[in-house]
């Protein structure tokens, strides 16, 4: 896809596991699963299904990666990028057009300055339009892949949840992280359990930091008590 120059410089990473919604893209999405929820459930689908095929092209795309997180780029050069998704979005046989809610979104993302907030967004509309079916997706991240059997007894014990009870259906995703170095992190609604290695060494280092900072804090009170006590000599 061609997108412009300003827009193919910037890089970023891609994530993995669940993005951490923040205030602003729960707003946006809120008006959006609103807007599509009050025409009707075929164009709450019809935008749930663009925003997938949007999110697609943010993961496989470098340049609407790079579009998506440049707060830099001009009023034109946005305008014209976004066009080109759009474009993108309609083209065809089989694709419907892309939903007037979708082009609207992220048209006002653009002009307010919140694309970077694009992937937070689909995020928050596609667990808004979930619990709207009585859905309750359960994201379990990992360093590796693991076995169906182990998912089916994560999800056996998941069932057994009050969240899981309130809901019609439970869906359990695997998604792979080497960051998180072993074990597994389980996202559901609005809750996350942390059960990775990462974690432990994080609260290690947090804890060596502390007990640095303590011993430089005691060395520090040391010397200024022997500099003090020679010059009271002097």
């Amino acid at each position: 896809m061609l997108l412009s120059s300003a827009a193919r410089a910037v890089k970023s990473a891609p994530a993995f596991g669940r993005r951490a919604a923040s205030a602003i893209s729960t707003k946006y999405a809120s008006a959006a699963f609103g807007a599509a929820l009050a025409k009707s459930s075929q164009t709450l689908a019809k935008v749930e299904s663009d925003l997938a095929s949007v999110s697609k092209l943010i993961k496989n795309d470098a340049g609407v990666r790079g579009f998506v997180h440049n707060p830099t780029l001009s009023a034109n050069d946005r305008a014209t990028d976004l066009a080109t998704i759009f474009a993108s979005l309609d083209s065809g046989a089989k694709k419907d057009a892309t939903s007037d809610i979708t082009k609207n979104l992220l048209t006002v993302l653009s002009e307010n300055g919140r694309l970077g907030e694009l992937e937070g967004v689909i995020e928050s509309f596609n667990a808004l339009a979930a619990e709207h079916r009585g859905e309750l997706t359960v994201v379990v991240t990992s360093a590796a892949p693991l076995p169906r059997d182990i998912l089916t007894r994560l999800e056996t014990t998941l069932k057994q949840s009050q969240a899981a009870q309130k809901a019609q259906v439970l869906k359990v995703t695997n998604k792979v992280n080497p960051s998180v170095l072993g074990g597994i992190v389980v996202d559901f609604g609005d809750k996350t359990i942390d059960l990775s290695v990462q974690s432990r060494v994080t609260k290690l280092n947090s804890i060596l930091q502390r007990k640095i900072c303590v011993i430089c804090h005691v060395v520090l009170i040391e010397m200024h008590k022997i500099v003090t006590t020679h010059l009271l000599k002097a």
